[in-house]
């Protein structure tokens, strides 16, 4: 800290750089070094000031959240500094803080917009432009349209991705995706680059291209894109990238449930085209598309089954059978398609016999068993043909056919193909007996597949609702229990059991035998002319070997086709739907010249002329989607929809709604005790050192002297986050009547989040780690550890300073009982009522306010009121504003420029049946008394009637309890404040008490902020600290009917008023 201030800029530097370490080793350090680190931003040394950026950029990067405050300072050196390195780091920061506070995304673009036009250094075009799209995402919804922004990021990306450098080529297409999630059609002018990048060498480049092109896909340039991707196909080298090309192609085509696709008969044929991909891994993927577009759109169906009949005649195809997942799958959806819808075969004996041929027995067993029941489908309909037209020998030739191929599939090893084989080939010889007498079976057969199968919808089974009476979850049959399966030995069923013989190890050899064995195996080896011995000089190897040019070379005929014979390309779908669509627009110029020279006569409209867009493009054929069937009486299961492995299901939270008790943070309740409930294990001191820290700062304080007091002013003056995020114009100078707190927090409305929550949470954060600190230095000096608990337990069970032999083993009783009240709600223990901290304020027909009064040790002498409004009425509740009447010893925090009399907008309006919660923030000067603040509640009532003005009058209580901070505190610290005599003593006595200790110490710990630090049978130790920093320490004692509680506080007025408080509480139990 010393040296941050020395006279030489380099020793400056270094030192500010090495508080980056310090804070990492030593987390609690960074509080009172911040105000030190931050004054080296406007060093006059430019190298401590880049310093001070890196560390405090680097603290930022994992927490913007808590440095927003230093946004304005930001700000100013970002405009300020020509260093590119160090506007690198500041322009990063602000895009991690603009999603917390979207108001600095305003401020953010005209300076970002200068620096892209200017810089010529890409590592800092691509940090403005990447912090220029995050701060358009954050002004997306209800903001002006920023298109010239967004056109400049595109603009200068482009020069980005055109780059030769392979790094600034990714970065460009990585932000351009980020681009195209808001914005899609200002990239979608770029496809051409985008395209070109699918050449580039570098595999991640290609990947990233393919992303961005799944995003940049309409009905104009789809069949254009494919075509693309198709060449790469046949180009890409190493099946990992081909595969993921072809995963893309399918995704374009399929998204948002084909909804680009105007041509259906050009997407088979891609698909058909993708099946010649050999060694690729995604078959199933191609055929379950070619399943679900025949399945789904009618209008094809005629197109897909020829073409299925042409590959199930391919021998391509059954020649890749032996890779699991290969090509081969497709053969799957071919045979289901043309046996489902086999009306539509021209050749159908034809495509019978490719199903039948005897190669079929090679491919996979789940693709022999749908060829086995598509067969019986297509033999049916072959066999209706037929018997219409009168050809019975035809009839029976086919039922020959039948009967002859189909027992090599019962041989089958795959018992599903086996089984549906043996039961049609009995079907089909019964078939063949009533053939034989001239019995007309076809209709009968037909009849076996009557009906048409629709799709089903997904998690259709989740959805059937459960029969009345039937318990899913009950047991069938109730499982054997463990013992009695362990006991039952399983017996032989197909042979006798033999009787185990115990095996005898043979004898281990001595050296000279494996001597023997080794030299008989030798000559064995050199006897053996198929044993390939190991050559003597392995360099004579490769001197007779001969060269590459004698490497024999075969002869290929080109003259084969090398594509599937049959099938249609997709080349020439794509010319006819370029025809098909020069049509269509020539027919629509005509019409619209119909239509003007109709409207000659009339008035002459001025206007742009009509652009063709997705929606004028008409498909090529009426295409009937087919939807997916629910069953009857479906429930409606949304819940299903949601993945319950999805890492963010639990912030599926309502936050609209009020905080109920259950929710409210603990640090207000008796459950608090928990952070004191392992001092045997960890046994820190941290109260000491929080009890320490004010004395540090004072000093420190003390020794900066006036000046230093006025130049902070200024300085928290300048840095005000919401007056410089304010649009508004500042006011006016003029003098005012009470100093406004210069606190962070306080906003334009002076309605601050749960500030004090997370500041109560930081401040356990700092406790934990404080722990682990005094947990090294406890084990370095356990013996005066043992000491320093005694004396606090003589403290505790005298409450006086004399000393007491203590028993052997105490020290693990006290242990244990410190444990006792995170203990509550025990089943031998009476069960505590639920408690709220929320007391009400006033109501009227209107509304009900209810509030809550809460501390922070954070900010001295300023509390938090939280307000819940709740409207009861019919009527909308809005333009609500709340003042209260100052005293001298409490104000309430108002805006800048706002006079005492003024009021502080509430920032919500409340509907009818809604409540919402608002806090303010007062600065209290003494908190040694209680004390009441007159208030009233202005509102407008508006309903279907007009509106009315009305008002409800309260009156806010502060209790010295509300100046309370639950801080725990253990046994030695705790100790140590007792011994110190710096604190003034008082009691009280309250009779008539029959709650139990434990639900009474929980009522204390709730309505009074305190925390246990040990209980011994009927007497406990309690702590708690003011937020001005006094310390107040009590011991409760039990009677039969009696409780007495003994205090010590560093303010003897505010310990008697405490008591007085605690009495009350005390009595009504």
């Amino acid at each position: 800290m010393t040296l941050m201030s020395h006279t030489k800029p380099y020793i400056r530097k270094k030192a500010v750089l090495i508080m980056y370490k310090v804070f990492l080793k030593y987390p609690e350090s960074l509080r009172p070094a911040f105000p030190r680190l931050k004054e080296k931003l406007e060093d006059p040394d430019p190298g401590v000031q880049s310093a001070a950026v890196n560390v405090i950029c680097e603290l930022a990067r994992r927490n913007p959240k808590n440095y927003l405050s230093l946004a304005p300072l930001f700000f100013k050196l970002m405009t300020s500094s020509t260093n590119n390195w160090v506007l690198i780091k500041i322009i990063k920061l602000f895009g991690a803080l603009t999603p917390l506070e979207p108001r600095l995304g305003k401020k953010l673009i005209e300076p970002l917009t200068n620096l892209i036009h200017s810089t010529s250094a890409m590592s800092l075009l691509y940090e403005c432009v990447n912090t220029v799209i995050a701060v358009l995402i954050s002004l997306s919804s209800g903001m002006p349209n920023h298109s010239a922004s967004i056109q400049l990021c595109v603009q200068k990306l482009r020069i980005l991705i055109e780059d030769s450098d392979q790094n600034l080529k990714y970065l460009g297409l990585l932000a351009m995706s980020k681009i195209l999630k808001t914005h899609p059609k200002s990239v979608q002018s770029h496809k051409d680059l985008i395209l070109q990048c699918l050449d580039d060498k570098d595999e991640s480049i290609r990947l990233r291209a393919l992303d961005l092109l799944y995003g940049m896909v309409s009905k104009k340039n789809l069949m254009e894109i494919v075509k693309k991707l198709m060449t790469h196909v046949d180009k890409a080298e190493g099946t990992t990238y081909r595969d993921e090309l072809l995963t893309k192609i399918i995704d374009i085509c399929s998204q948002s449930n084909y909804q680009y696709i105007t041509n259906f008969e050009w997407y088979i044929s891609i698909l058909v085209e993708l099946t010649r991909l050999e060694g690729t891994r995604h078959g199933h993927l191609i055929a379950a598309q070619m399943l679900d577009v025949a399945i789904r759109v009618k209008a094809i169906r005629k197109f897909a089954v020829s073409q299925m009949s042409s590959l199930l005649d391919s021998a391509h195809l059954l020649a890749s059978s032996t890779q699991r997942n290969g090509i081969c799958e497709v053969l799957y959806a071919a045979a289901w398609i043309c046996g489902e819808f086999s009306e539509h075969l021209q050749e159908p004996h034809h495509t019978l016999e490719a199903m039948l041929r005897p190669k079929v027995t090679t491919l996979p067993g789940h693709i022999q068993a749908v060829y086995v029941q598509n067969v019986v489908k297509l033999y049916a309909s072959i066999l209706q043909q037929k018997e219409q037209a009168g050809e019975a020998e035809g009839a029976q030739a086919v039922t020959q056919l039948m009967v002859d191929r189909l027992p090599q599939f019962v041989q089958s090893a795959d018992l599903e193909v086996q089984e549906r084989a043996s039961c049609i080939l009995q079907l089909v010889k019964h078939i063949q007996k009533l053939q034989a007498k001239d019995v007309p079976v076809a209709e009968e057969v037909s009849a076996l597949f009557a009906g048409e199968l629709n799709p089903v919808a997904p998690k259709a089974q989740k959805k059937v609702p459960v029969p009345e009476g039937l318990d899913l979850d009950a047991w069938i049959n109730e499982p054997l229990s463990d013992s009695e399966s362990e006991d039952e030995r399983p017996r032989a069923v197909f042979h006798e059991e033999e009787q185990r013989r115990p095996k005898h190890r043979p004898s281990e050899a001595d050296e000279e035998e494996l001597a023997r064995r080794r030299e008989a195996r030798k000559q064995e080896q050199a006897n053996n002319p198929f044993y390939i011995k190991s050559s003597p000089s392995p360099q004579k190897r490769y001197q007779d070997t001969p060269g590459v040019e004698h490497i024999p070379v075969v002869q290929i005929d080109l003259s084969v086709p090398l594509k599937v014979p049959g099938l249609p390309m997709s080349d020439q779908y794509v010319k006819l739907e370029e025809e098909r669509r020069h049509q269509q627009k020539l027919e629509k110029d005509k019409r619209r010249k119909k239509r003007k020279e109709k409207e000659k006569k009339g008035k002459r409209r001025h206007g742009s002329l009509p652009t063709e867009s997705d929606e004028d493009i008409a498909p090529a054929q009426q295409v009937d989607i087919v939807t997916e069937e629910m069953p009857e009486n479906a429930l409606p299961s949304d819940e299903d929809d949601k993945d319950p492995n999805d890492p963010y299901r639990a912030l599926d939270i309502d936050l609209d709604r009020p905080l109920a008790d259950s929710e409210k943070l603990p640090i207000q309740k008796h459950r608090n005790a928990e952070t004191s409930k392992s001092p045997e294990k960890e046994n820190v001191p941290v109260a000491e050192k929080k009890s320490k820290k004010p004395k540090k700062k004072e000093k420190k304080h003390k020794e900066k002297g006036r000046d230093k007091e006025k130049k902070k002013e200024k300085e928290k003056k300048a840095a005000d986050l919401d007056f410089w995020l304010s649009t508004t114009p500042p006011p006016a100078p003029a003098p005012a009547p009470a100093p406004v707190p210069s606190t962070e927090e306080v906003g334009v409305n002076a309605v601050t989040a749960s500030k004090d929550e997370c500041e109560d949470t930081k401040t356990e954060a700092q406790g934990e780690e404080d722990d682990a600190e005094g947990q090294e230095q406890d084990k370095k000096s356990p013996k005066p550890r043992k000491k320093k608990h005694k004396k606090e337990k003589e403290e505790r069970t005298k409450g006086k300073k004399k000393s007491k032999k203590q028993p052997p083993g105490s020290e693990e009783a006290a242990g244990e009982a410190a444990q006792e009240p995170v203990q509550n709600g025990a089943p031998e223990e009476e069960p505590l009522p639920p408690e709220s901290s929320y007391s009400l304020l006033a109501e009227n027909s209107y509304i009900k306010m209810t509030c809550d009064v809460r501390g922070s040790l954070q900010e001295d002498s300023q509390v938090t009121v939280a307000i819940v409004l709740e409207n009861r009425s019919s009527s909308v509740l809005k333009g609500m504003e709340l003042s209260v009447l100052d005293s001298l010893n409490a104000r309430m925090a108002r805006p800048q420029g706002s006079s005492v009399h003024d009021g502080v907008p509430v920032p919500f309006q409340l509907p009818p049946g809604v409540s919402n919660e608002a806090q303010f923030v007062f600065t209290i000067q003494s908190i040694v008394m209680a004390q009441k603040l007159k208030g009233t509640l202005s509102f407008i009532a508006k309903n279907d009637e007009g509106a009315t003005q009305e008002k409800l009058d309260f009156r806010l209580h502060f209790s010295c309890s509300s100046y309370l901070i639950t801080t725990p505190c253990y046994s030695d610290a705790f100790a140590k404040l007792l011994e110190s005599g710096d604190l003034s003593m008082s009691s009280v006595k309250v009779d008539g008490i029959r709650m139990s200790f434990q639900n009474l110490l929980a009522k204390i710990c709730f309505h009074h902020h305190f925390s246990v630090v040990e209980r011994v049978d009927s007497c406990a130790s309690m702590y708690s600290r003011s937020i001005q920093g006094h310390h107040v320490c009590l011991l409760v004692k039990k009677g039969e009917n009696s409780v007495s509680v003994d205090g010590k506080c560093s303010d003897s007025t505010l310990l008697s008023n405490l008591l007085e408080e605690m009495k009350a509480t005390l009595a009504k139990c």
